[in-house]
């Protein structure tokens, strides 16, 4: 339950323990001046000797529960700043760790496991580090301290009253052993079930249309169930270990009461210390007991840490800080990929023998059918995947060296899918350049064909988007992500099927921003549509991931191979739907 780990990364938290710990025993040490003041006034009382001093008593008595009030207080205030510095810390050690995986976290751990460890899993050790470790240090301190006072009015009674305190953390430690396997489980099905609740939500709208969604319920509430099985284990094994607690607790305390009144009988002390024993053998045993029942929630929290530990234990790969002089020669970047062979697998070959020259300021075609490995060449580029063997050049500059946020400020990265955050145009903008000027934003908008949409809105930029920009249609939610990636400004845009859920007319404004671009810009574009890219300075054709063929436009259908043959086929398909269309439309006029 010591966590060695988790203390040296809460480093900060260290101090505020210690001050809780502190505070809590000297609340005590107040506690037992006044139950001590208790037992010697009655002896007093019954001998005759008593001569109270009203106002000395009462500044005494008021002294010592002002001082108890204000250590409880304080100790409150520190354990609720450990719990911040608890919380602040983890939760930008798991950011951090994230951001170095970069957008390939979720090969280690599911996006809803991140976020149950990064809130709850963050909570529940709040509370290992707030409650549990103060009282772990305090219930040491505090039955010795209580041992030292009472061995003086009896030894006996002190003696087997510090004796029966270690039974608790006995018990505690046998639990820990069943405890610990059922927790893992629960916190397993517990991500489980939040994987599974946030793929059904993602895809609600799929299992509607395919009318699917009552098989979906049914398998979330066979997995609800399961889960709720699995939580009322946990509570059972809490509740059974308090009440054993109980038992040792409270028959420890009997113990150390009979031996008061049987030393009483035969002499050895006063009523007043009988009395003084009474009150202080039950805070011999309140210490462990509170630490009995933060015991089960700091069990919760280490069982958490454990998959925290898994994600922070990711091994990401050591990119030297990169020379300014090697910085300075990423200008004008010209890309070469040598002899690159990939697989996702390390069994089949998506890509292999790869060889690619992309010239600064041209505009890069790869083209090719579904599965043949165009994508992957992107993620490549991206630092997404790592090639197998080869090497992919930036400059003469080997990618592996170059450090990710480098990279991302020299590329550009547009897809089918770009996501727009709920807020304003201006506010999605700025995620590529917060300090952006107006002017900037324009221009970026007139470079993404968006300008004269925006300037008709009522609130122009500050015109809100909607959720994933559900206010906006596909083509403009598209063409505001490109206004997003050109206003910072990168060397290099990938376009990976960038217009391939949009109308025409939004594609048509998309490619011609693309064409601008590539006036002054490197661009590398994949499209299904294969007339997009007849511009392009070179075009790559991959097939079952080797490159068969490359060249211009032109050259390639002369030469009358596989790029010939997509884009005859795809030219065929497009008039027998036009056919189609015009056989639909002059039946409708009949």
């Amino acid at each position: 339950m010591f966590n060695k780990r988790l203390l040296s990364i809460c480093d900060s938290s260290k101090k505020w323990i210690g001050l809780t710990v502190l505070m809590n025993w000297i609340s005590i040490v107040c506690n037992i001046a006044l139950i001590l003041f208790i037992g010697t006034t009655v002896d007093k009382l019954l001998s005759g000797n008593l001569n109270l001093n009203i106002i000395s008593t009462s500044i005494f008595i008021i002294a010592m529960l002002s001082i108890r009030f204000v250590a409880n207080f304080m100790s409150t205030k520190f354990s609720l700043y450990s719990s911040g510095e608890v919380k602040k810390t983890l939760r930008s050690t798991i950011y951090e760790k994230l951001l170095t995986l970069g957008v390939n976290y979720t090969d280690t751990i599911s996006t809803s496991s991140t976020v149950q460890i990064a809130v709850d899993g963050v909570e529940q050790l709040e509370m290992y580090f707030g409650r549990f470790m103060p009282q772990l240090f305090y219930s040491v301190i505090a039955p010795v301290t209580l041992f030292a006072v009472m061995s003086f009015i009896s030894f006996k009674t002190a003696i087997i009253l510090l004796i029966c305190v270690p039974l608790i953390p006995i018990t505690i430690m046998a639990v820990m052993k069943i405890a610990k396997k059922i927790l893992s489980k629960y916190w397993g099905v517990y991500t489980d079930l939040g994987d599974s609740f946030l793929e059904n939500l993602q895809g609600l709208t799929t299992l509607k249309i395919f009318d699917r969604d009552e098989d979906k319920n049914d398998e979330m509430n066979k997995n609800a169930e399961h889960f709720r099985k699995i939580t009322m284990s946990v509570l059972q094994m809490q509740l059974n270990s308090i009440i054993v607690m109980d038992i040792i607790a409270y028959g420890g305390s009997a113990i150390g009461i009979l031996m008061a009144l049987s030393e009483y009988r035969n002499g050895l002390i006063t009523i007043g210390q009988v009395l003084i024993i009474i009150l202080l053998s039950a805070e011999f045993f309140i210490p462990m007991r509170l630490l009995g029942s933060f015991f089960h929630v700091a069990m919760n929290g280490i069982s958490a840490s454990e998959r925290m530990f898994k994600l922070l234990d990711t091994q990401v790969e050591d990119v030297k800080d990169l020379a300014q002089d090697k910085i300075n020669q990423l200008e004008n970047i010209n890309i070469e990929l040598k002899n690159v062979d990939f697989s996702y697998d390390k069994e089949r070959k998506v890509l292999e023998n790869i060889n690619i020259n992309m010239e600064n300021n041209k505009m890069v075609a790869l083209v090719g059918e579904s599965g043949c490995g165009k994508s992957t060449i992107t993620n490549l580029l991206l630092k997404q995947r790592k090639v197998d063997s080869g090497e992919i050049l930036l400059n003469g500059i080997n990618l592996n060296d170059i450090p990710f946020d480098v990279l991302t400020k020299k590329i550009g990265f547009i897809n089918h899918n770009a996501y727009v955050f709920n807020g304003t145009i201006e506010e999605n903008i700025r995620m590529g350049k917060n300090d952006a000027s107006l002017e900037e934003i324009y221009d970026a908008l007139k470079k993404a064909n968006l300008y004269e949409f925006v300037m008709t809105l009522p609130n122009k930029l500050k015109t809100n988007v909607g959720e994933g920009g559900s206010l906006l249609s596909g083509g403009q939610k598209q063409r505001l992500a490109l206004a997003r990636t050109i206003i910072t400004n990168p060397e290099i845009y990938i376009f990976d099927e960038a217009t391939s859920n949009i109308d025409v007319e939004s594609e048509e404004k998309v490619w011609e921003s693309i064409y601008k671009l590539a006036k002054n810009k490197t661009v590398i574009v994949i499209s299904h549509r294969l007339a997009n890219v007849k511009n392009a300075d070179s075009i790559y054709v991959l097939d079952k991931g080797h490159i068969v063929e490359n060249g211009k436009h032109k050259e390639l259908m002369m030469s009358k191979n596989k790029y010939y043959e997509l884009v005859t086929h795809q030219a065929n398909l497009e008039n027998i739907y036009k056919e189609d269309v015009e056989i639909e439309e002059v039946a409708v006029n009949e």
